[in-house]
């Protein structure tokens, strides 16, 4: 396990903006960079699923998990098993990694083929990542990872007993390496493809969730919550 300590609270901002780094500042189009703390927060939370980037044996590995945001800190889960908790805990002060998230706002369609693009918003968190061993900083990580996919959730479902949560670990990642992209807008074609005769503009899209499909094994009577029913 990491030599290092572990709060069991996640830690308190420190201004507005995460200070750019090396790794945060993005060699291309600069401009749409941001570093805004509020920015950030709003990408991570509207998101599910995070891409978890860490070396093992000199090879890249790139992870796709479900995550949570407490304060300024990140939670990921999996099986005690699992390569990026295994190494977490062998390694000394910790375990490098890349964490991203990333929403696709819209298709941008140009009237050149190079131009094409989309819309987006992304986060990229540099870091190192821990084991939570602290049982209430534990517990508290898995009911926001519940919460995330589902605000409510947690109290309206069974905790985690002593088995389940052996069999679980947590890796924490601090907000402190950060940085956020951000396209917005039309396609940037040429000037001397404006007149070309070919269609050109944004395809937006939109998240939704579909009519909900309750378990075939549910006890009749149990009615749709609220917080279900506001999805």
């Amino acid at each position: 396990m990491s030599a290092a300590p572990e709060s069991s609270a996640a830690p308190s901002p420190t201004g507005s903006v995460y200070a750019p780094t090396e790794r945060t500042v993005p060699t291309r189009s600069k401009e749409r960079a941001a570093y805004d703390r509020s920015l950030v927060h709003a990408i991570l939370d509207e998101a599910y699923v995070c891409h978890l980037g860490f070396v093992r044996d000199g090879t890249p590995v790139v992870l796709p998990t479900l995550y949570g945001r407490v304060g300024e800190r990140l939670y990921v889960h999996g099986s005690t098993g699992s390569r990026p908790l295994r190494m977490a805990g062998q390694h000394d002060p910790g375990l490098p990694v890349c964490l991203t998230v990333t929403h696709v706002d819209g298709l941008v369609l140009a009237r050149s083929a190079f131009h094409h693009s989309i819309n987006y918003r992304s986060v990229v968190v540099h870091g190192v990542a821990h084991q939570v061993t602290d049982p209430e900083e534990k517990r508290r990580a898995l009911d926001a990872l519940v919460d995330h996919v589902v605000p409510g959730r947690t109290a309206d479902s069974r905790p985690a007993n002593a088995k389940e949560l052996a069999a679980t670990a947590v890796l924490a990642l601090d907000l402190a390496e950060v940085s956020a992209k951000v396209r917005t807008g039309g396609p940037n074609d040429e000037p001397e493809d404006l007149d070309l005769p070919h269609w050109a503009g944004v395809v937006p899209l939109t998240r939704g969730h579909g009519p909900l499909v309750p378990a075939d094994d549910l006890a009749e009577g149990i009615e749709v919550p609220a917080y279900l029913r506001e999805l």
